[in-house]
């Protein structure tokens, strides 16, 4: 078996969950984005977007950290740098949902996306990013991202700091 696999037989090192938590939240966070949006019919408002660029990021060196043994400082530096990436996209979240809910004034009003022709201009959707479009349990979309990423976040830290040499 190889040296970074995870096996059934012993329990997963804190390192090895901490890659697994980095690289499983973000990608589960933008599978639901993008459902809400092609499937559910949600339009993204520009600082939905915003919150999806982190995702990408830490998806990008959360995978990376799979390259080398998980309790490697290569694959734990890449898996922090994964939590810094989902944080800041949960800081993000924070202040996008502050602007929903008016706590704040947000620094564009509204936005469309995917429109390349005059038809396509005119005829998309104005999505405005102080309007909550879907909330579940009283939070907003925005709302449960600040929540999910931060608090992952910061699971992924306690996991990396548990499993210092």
């Amino acid at each position: 078996m190889a040296s970074n696999a995870i096996s059934l037989a012993r329990p997963a090192t804190p390192a090895a969950l901490a890659r697994i938590v980095a690289l499983g939240v973000p990608t589960t966070l933008l599978a639901g984005a993008y459902l809400s949006q092609y499937v559910g019919g949600l339009h993204p408002c520009e600082m939905c977007y915003w919150q999806r660029w982190p995702h990408f990021f830490a998806i990008a060196v959360a995978a990376l950290a799979f390259l080398s043994p998980a309790d490697s400082r290569n694959a734990r530096l890449l898996t922090a740098l994964a939590a810094i990436a989902i944080a800041v996209s949960g800081a993000i979240g924070i202040f996008h949902a502050g602007v929903e809910y008016r706590w704040w004034e947000g620094l564009t009003r509204c936005s469309t996306g995917g429109a390349l022709t005059l038809d396509e201009i005119m005829n998309v959707p104005l999505i405005r990013c102080d309007q909550v479009q879907f909330s579940f349990l009283g939070v907003s979309m925005a709302g449960w991202n600040a929540l999910i990423s931060l608090g992952s976040a910061v699971a992924i830290a306690v996991l990396l700091r548990r499993a210092r040499p």
